[in-house]
């Protein structure tokens, strides 16, 4: 006698985290509380940072918030967060680079020596330092990728050997002025011009919407996946937070003389960047690559040829914000990209929460971090504390932010997340 047995297939297994999205607010706040508790902290430690040094400031000063400060801020950014942007492409491969500054450095002496100098068309001696940059990015990636040898030790040299390649650049005169209103003196100037509250405001809007329709394309393409999407109401509140914070930023710079072209172009470029990262496949190679070597491999990822790229990006992007120094400075000289600079960008993007340990971070980190960075060399002119109190304080931050990726990260391991 035979019976028939009907079986039905398992359901597939559901990633319980996927389901957040239809929980609703209650879902991304037990989401939320579970972060908290397995250390994956995300950006919560550094805004809740850059508000307390803002208030701190403020009470200090009263003039900390005055609009023509925070304009000066978006304007001093703009240069190390550059560079900063850079970094986080090697950190999240677990590696450094100490030759930033000095490439920096160098692609800006390229510039000014070709236009001042020479007398070649700026956007073209834009063009040559750019390349400079990128192909010198590329030399340590070959080094480190195809030789073996260790990045800390290759970009060390680059620091010193960049360096020297600037002071024979500049040659015996030491510096290359900027062109007077040229295309390198103006990126220290503004959007369309001194004053100019329509272009604010327009972009601020445009921002606005642009982040609508994404939200809503992505919630739309999920929908269709039959994924988990994010509903109506969250898109909503999510869209009105950045609209509350762009109509206060545009508000605020146009109390002072509108809207900085340098935090136009740093913001564009940090939008470009984390697209790359978190929506194409060389993102996630990148990701890949700086979670496990071995493993990126073995699912056919060109792992050489992802150090290698990873290198150029980040030294073209401090070429790019070598231009921006030199600008702010006026000229090209032997100390543009030492001192300070290469630190601050690289404690930017740690404290803004890329991983100094590989394969978490984003590019926003940068802004964040570079924020927070000068918010706090702001704040300490503004009280006339000596740069060396300076110098011991970001120490002191950039420290408090390495230790709690430290901690973040045990802790996950220990939770069976890390």
């Amino acid at each position: 006698m035979s019976t028939n047995q009907t079986t039905e297939a398992p359901a597939p297994a559901i990633d319980p985290r996927l389901l957040v999205r239809e929980q609703g607010f209650a879902g991304y706040l037990g989401e939320f509380k579970r972060k908290m508790k397995t250390g994956e902290l995300g950006s919560v430690p550094v805004v809740l940072g850059l508000v307390l040094i803002v208030a701190i400031f403020q009470g200090l000063t009263g003039d900390f918030l005055n609009a023509d400060n925070l304009t000066n801020i978006t304007l001093w950014i703009a240069g190390p967060g550059l560079i900063a942007v850079g970094i986080v492409f090697v950190l999240l491969l677990g590696e450094i680079d100490l030759s930033l500054g000095s490439i920096a450095g160098v692609s800006a002496a390229i510039a000014g020596v070709l236009s001042a100098r020479s007398g070649v068309n700026e956007w073209l001696s834009i063009l040559i330092a750019l390349a400079a940059g990128v192909a010198m990015g590329a030399l340590h990636g070959f080094f480190f990728a195809k030789i073996g040898v260790p990045a800390f030790v290759v970009t060390l040299a680059g620091l010193l050997a960049w360096s020297g390649l600037q002071q024979f650049v500049l040659g015996d005169k030491g510096t290359a002025n900027v062109l007077n209103n040229g295309v390198i003196a103006d990126l220290d100037h503004y959007f369309i011009g001194d004053g100019d509250i329509a272009a604010t405001w327009i972009f601020a809007l445009a921002g606005v919407g642009l982040f609508l329709a994404g939200q809503l394309l992505d919630s739309r393409r999920r929908a269709a996946a039959g994924l988990p999407s994010r509903p109506v109401s969250e898109i909503a509140l999510r869209t009105g937070v950045i609209a509350v914070i762009a109509i206060a930023a545009a508000y605020t710079l146009n109390q002072s003389q509108g809207l900085p072209l340098p935090l136009v172009i740093f913001l564009g470029i940090v939008v470009v960047t984390d697209f790359v990262l978190r929506r194409t496949a060389y993102g996630r190679q990148i990701f890949a690559v700086g979670g496990g070597i071995e493993a990126a491999r073995r699912a056919g990822i060109n792992v050489a040829w992802v150090r290698i790229s990873v290198f150029m990006i980040s030294a073209g992007m401090a070429a790019l914000g070598g231009l921006f120094i030199m600008s702010q400075q006026g000229s090209a000289d032997k100390a543009l990209g030492s001192g300070n600079v290469l630190m601050n960008s690289i404690a930017a993007a740690v404290i803004g929460g890329t991983s100094l340990f590989g394969g978490r971070g984003k590019t926003w980190s940068a802004l964040l971090g570079i924020l927070v960075i000068q918010s706090i060399i702001t704040g300490l002119d503004l009280v006339h504390v000596n740069q060396s109190i300076q110098y011991m304080i970001t120490g002191a931050v950039l420290l408090a932010a390495v230790v709690l990726d430290s901690v973040s990260r045990r802790t996950q391991k220990s939770s069976g997340r890390g």
